[in-house]
C-alpha cells in the first residue's frame, strides 16, 4: 500500500498532548526544570527531513539517538546505538553492534512492546533509500541532508544480520560515510511505532509526534508558542538531571532578552546586549568556536545572476568588515572561503575578491548592466551563530550596493516559509549560512554547493558544476589526508571564481544562562543538548514554566 505525500509540516493538526494536573505540579518545580528561549519553531520533529539549525537545535539530540556520535573535545568518533562497528578493507561493508539495552519512548500516543533492534535501523534507513518504502513519500519524500550527498547512490543496501546486527553494503568507499552517520540527520526511528501508524492510515504522525530513544520525549507543543519535553526515564544511559524541558519560542530577539532579565528563561539563544548580561551576577555570557559560515547566496538560474560576471561584481561592492564590525559586533573571522581556518582542509591560498567598488562598478559595466538594475535580497528572519541580525546584514549590502546603481528590496517571510521557498527557487539572492554537522570538509562542500543539493533545493544557489563535483568526489574517495586536501584546495578556487555566493563570515555561537545552570549544552557542530545541563538551586523568584495559552491548541 502506498501513500500520497501529505503537505509538508501538518504539525499544527495533532501537537497538543494534554498534561495531568498532578504531573504538571509534580513539574513544575524550578530546580527539576529548565526553560530554553529559542528563536524559532521547528519545522518538523523528524531531523531527517529538514537541514533547518532551528528544528535540529529542537529535536535532535533532545529526542533521537544515531548508531556512532562524535565524542570529547576532539571529536573522536564513539558508540552510540552501535556499541561497536567494523569496516572491511575496501571501505564497502561496515557492520554495526547494536545495543540490547535500548527503549523507545513511552508516550501519551505509543506505548512500545519490544526494545531497540536491527528492525529501527532498517525502517529508519530504507524510508530515505527506497522510494517504494511506505514512508518514503510521506511528509514530502524530501530526506535533503541524504540527498544532497547522494546516500541512494553510495548505499547499495542494508541488510539485517540478526536481531542486534546490521551492516551497510557500500557500492564505493567513501571517506566521509561514518561520519554523515554521525549527524543529527541519521536519527534512528522506531519501525514499530511506523507499523502501528501504517495500519491506522495515519503515517505522517511519525513526523509531527515522534518516537525515538533519546533522553527526553515529548509531551506537548503549542504551535509558535512552547515545546515541552518530559525525562525519559527508562533511557538506555544516565538518566537527564532535569526532569522538565520547556523550549520557549520567541522568534524577537528583544523579547528573549527581556524574559532572560526577569528570570522567565534560564537559558537564552543568540542573545542580544552582551554587555548588559554580562553585568548580571546571575547571569553568564557563553560562546563557543562553531564549524560555521554565514553567506550572501545567489539564485545562478535566475537573472541578472546567471552570470558570472554580475556576482562578481556584486560581491566586490560589499564591504564584509563592516558587516562583521556592525552585525557580529567583530566578534567573528571574515570568511575567504566557507571553509573556517579551524578545518584540516583551509587552503590559505584561496584567492578572495576583497572589497573594491570601482572594479564591481567597471565589471557590471562589462556585464551589461551600467545603469545597474534592482534585485531582491531576502533575509532569514531568525537569529543563528552564522547571522546573528540578517535584516541588518541586508541593509549594509543595499547601502553598498546603492553605491554602484543596484537597487535593492529587502524581502522577509516566516521562518519556515523562507526556506520552502527558497528551495523552490522562487529568490534572486539570499543570506543564509551553515554549521557543521561534522568535521568533514564535505560537510561544507556537498549538501551547500553539489550539483545533487541543487536537485533537491539544499543548494539554495542552485549551481552546478561538474568539475567541482568531480573533486568532491575523488576527495571521498582516498583516504590520504593530504591527496584530499589538495581536492577541497581546487574546489575552493572554483567557487572563489565562479561566485555562487559570497562568503561573509565565520562566528561564535553565543549563549546566555543563568548562573544556577550546570553542564554543556552548546557543541562545535550539530544541534544543542541538554541532557547534561542541571539546575543547582532554586532562583530567587518563581518562574512559569509553561506559558499561557495564547496559540491554538488541539488535542491529539
Amino acid at each position: 500500500m502506498s501513500f500520497k505525500p501529505t503537505l509538508p509540516l501538518l504539525i499544527s493538526a495533532f501537537v497538543s498532548l494534554l498534561t495531568g494536573c498532578n504531573e504538571a505540579n509534580k513539574l513544575s518545580l524550578s530546580e527539576r526544570s529548565i526553560i530554553y528561549c529559542s528563536e524559532g519553531s521547528p519545522e518538523t520533529f523528524n531531523p531527517q527531513l529538514s537541514t533547518s539549525g532551528t528544528t535540529t537545535d529542537a529535536i535532535a539530540k533532545q529526542l533521537y539517538n544515531s548508531l556512532i556520535v562524535y565524542k570529547g573535545h576532539n571529536n573522536i568518533l564513539g558508540p552510540s546505538l552501535a556499541k561497536d562497528w567494523h569496516v572491511t578493507r575496501d571501505g564497502k561493508k561496515i557492520t554495526f553492534y547494536l545495543r540490547q539495552d535500548v527503549r523507545f519512548h513511552q508516550t501519551n500516543y505509543f506505548t512500545p512492546t519490544r526494545l531497540f533492534n536491527a528492525d529501527d535501523v532498517l525502517f529508519s534507513f530504507n524510508r530515505i533509500l527506497d522510494k517504494s518504502h511506505a514512508f518514503h513519500h510521506v511528509s514530502g519524500g524530501q530526506y535533503p541532508f541524504f540527498q544532497s550527498i547522494k546516500f541512494d547512490e553510495l548505499v547499495e543496501k542494508v541488510e539485517k544480520i540478526n536481531d542486534f546486527t546490521v551492516r551497510f553494503i557500500l557500492t564505493r568507499n567513501d571517506s566521509s560515510f561514518l561520519a554523515n552517520l554521525a549527524t543529527d540527520y541519521a536519527s534512528i526511528l522506531s519501525a514499530e511505532y511506523g507499523e502501528k501508524l501504517f495500519i491506522e492510515n495515519t503515517p505522517h504522525k511519525i513526523d509531527i509526534l515522534p518516537v525515538g530513544t533519546g533522553p527526553f520525549k515529548l509531551k506537548d507543543y503549542r504551535v509558535g508558542s512552547l515545546i515541552r519535553f518530559y525525562r525519559h526515564d527508562l533511557y538506555w544511559q544516565e538518566k537527564a538531571k532535569i526532569e522538565q524541558l520547556v523550549f520557549d519560542i520567541s522568534p524577537s530577539k528583544t523579547s528573549r532578552l527581556t524574559k532572560l532579565l526577569a528570570k522567565e528563561c534560564d537559558v537564552s539563544s543568540y542573545p542580544i546586549a552582551h554587555a548588559k548580561i554580562a553585568e548580571r551576577s546571575d547571569l553568564l555570557l557563553e560562546s563557543i568556536t562553531s564549524l560555521n559560515v554565514g553567506y550572501f547566496g545567489f539564485n545562478t538560474k535566475k537573472q541578472p545572476f546567471d552570470n558570472k560576471l554580475v556576482r562578481q561584481a556584486i560581491s566586490l561592492a560589499i564591504n564584509k568588515q563592516a558587516i562583521i564590525d556592525t552585525v557580529y559586533h567583530s566578534k567573528a573571522a571574515r570568511a575567504k572561503s566557507i571553509l573556517p581556518k579551524t578545518s584540516w582542509a583551509y587552503d590559505s591560498n584561496t584567492p578572495e575578491l576583497g572589497y573594491d567598488p570601482v572594479r564591481a562598478k567597471s565589471l557590471l559595466e562589462v556585464a551589461g548592466y551600467p545603469q545597474g538594475f534592482t534585485m531582491d535580497l531576502w533575509a532569514m528572519p531568525v537569529q543563528r551563530a552564522y547571522n546573528p541580525n540578517a535584516v541588518t546584514m541586508a541593509k549594509l549590502i543595499q547601502a553598498d550596493l546603492k553605491k554602484i546603481g543596484v537597487k535593492v528590496k529587502i524581502v522577509s517571510y516566516e521562518w519556515s516559509t523562507f526556506l520552502r521557498r527558497l528551495s523552490l527557487g522562487e529568490h534572486q539572492s539570499f543570506l543564509l549560512g551553515w554549521n557543521a554537522d561534522n568535521p568533514e570538509p564535505d560537510n561544507f562542500f556537498t549538501p551547500m554547493l553539489s550539483c545533487s543539493a541543487s536537485e533537491n533545493g539544499n543548494n539554495r544557489t542552485f549551481w552546478c558544476n561538474e568539475e567541482f563535483d568531480q573533486l568532491l568526489q575523488k576527495a571521498l574517495k582516498t583516504t590520504n589526508m593530504s591527496t584530499r586536501k589538495s581536492y577541497y584546495a581546487q574546489a575552493m578556487a572554483i567557487i572563489s571564481e565562479e561566485i555562487p555566493l559570497l562568503p561573509i563570515a565565520h562566528s561564535k555561537r553565543f549563549q546566555a544562562r543563568g548562573t544556577d545552570v550546570e553542564g554543556d549544552i552548546l557543541s562545535t557542530f550539530g544541534g544543542i543538548s541538554f541532557y547534561q545541563a542541571s539546575k543547582t538551586k532554586l532562583t530567587s523568584e518563581p518562574q512559569n514554566i509553561a506559558k499561557p495559552d495564547k496559540s491554538k491548541k488541539v488535542s491529539n
